[in-house]
C-alpha cells in the first residue's frame, strides 16, 4: 500500500497562538483515515493547512511525495487532492448545477459534463434539483452538493471536514453510507469528525487530537474499543 499522503512536524500558528504543535500522520492510498478530537483541537486547522488554506510556520507536507506545504489551494487541486469544507460552503446564490461546475474548474471542459452525471448517479437527490438554488436545499442536499462538488475534480484524497455536523441522525447515516460507498470505489479519503462513533466504525486507521497534539493513534477498531478514547469521546 503505497504512501498518498505524509504530513510531519506541523507547526501552524494563528498570529500568536500556536494552534498545530508537531502533527505527524500519513494516509496511504485506498484508506480512510480519521482525525477525531474535542471541538478546538485543531482537526479542521489541519485539514485547512494540508489544502493549501492556511500557511504552516513549519513542518512537510508531501503528496505522492511531492511539497505541498504553502502550495496555493487551486494548485493543489490540480495535484489530486479536495477538500469538503467544514460548514459546507457550498455557493448560496448559484444552482446545483452551477455548484458542481465551479467544482470541475481544474478539470478540461470536454470532461465537466460527464463528471456532472458521476455525481448525479452517486447523489440522486442532486439530479432532481439541480437547477434549484444551492441556498434554498435543506442541510443535507447542501452536505451532499459539498461533497459531490469536491468529487467533481476528480481527488486522489478527498478530505471530508465534519461532514455530519448539525444533520439529523437519518442523514447522518446516510452522509456515512456514501463515504463507505467512495471508500468502496476506490477513492482515499481523510475525515475529520466531531462524531467519533461514527468516524472510528469507517476508518481504517485514527488519530487523536488533542490542543494541537496527536496524542494516540492505530486502528480504528483498536481505538474504538480503547477505554481512554471511550471515555473522552464516546461517551461510554
Amino acid at each position: 500500500m503505497s504512501n498518498l499522503l505524509k504530513v510531519d512536524n506541523l507547526h501552524v500558528y494563528y498570529g500568536s497562538i500556536h494552534a498545530i504543535k508537531g502533527v505527524s500522520f500519513e494516509v496511504n492510498e485506498g484508506e480512510i483515515v480519521t482525525l477525531i478530537g474535542a471541538n478546538g483541537a485543531g482537526k479542521s486547522t489541519t485539514l485547512n493547512t494540508v489544502a493549501g488554506l492556511l500557511k504552516p510556520r513549519s513542518g512537510s507536507i508531501l503528496l505522492h511525495d511531492q511539497s505541498i506545504a504553502g502550495v496555493p489551494a487551486d494548485k493543489i487541486v490540480s495535484k489530486g487532492m479536495a477538500l469538503c469544507p467544514e460548514g459546507r460552503r457550498v455557493f448560496l446564490q448559484m444552482t446545483v448545477k452551477e455548484n458542481l461546475e465551479m467544482g470541475g474548474f481544474t478539470r478540461p471542459a470536454n470532461e465537466i459534463a460527464d463528471s456532472i452525471e458521476d455525481v448525479y448517479q452517486r447523489f440522486p437527490r442532486l439530479k432532481e434539483r439541480y437547477k434549484q438554488v444551492a441556498g434554498t436545499l435543506s442541510g443535507g442536499e447542501q452536505q451532499m452538493l459539498a461533497m459531490g462538488r469536491a468529487l467533481m475534480s476528480k481527488p486522489k484524497l478527498l478530505m471530508l471536514d465534519e461532514p455530519s455536523m448539525g444533520l439529523a441522525p437519518i442523514l447522518v447515516e446516510q452522509i456515512f453510507d456514501i463515504i463507505k460507498e467512495l471508500h468502496e470505489a476506490g477513492t482515499t479519503i481523510l475525515l475529520v469528525e466531531q462524531n467519533a462513533q461514527m468516524a472510528l466504525s469507517v476508518a481504517d486507521r485514527a488519530y487523536v487530537l488533542e490542543t494541537g497534539t496527536i496524542v494516540k493513534e492505530g486502528p480504528a477498531l483498536e481505538l474504538l474499543n480503547d477505554d481512554a478514547v471511550k471515555n473522552a469521546y464516546l461517551g461510554d
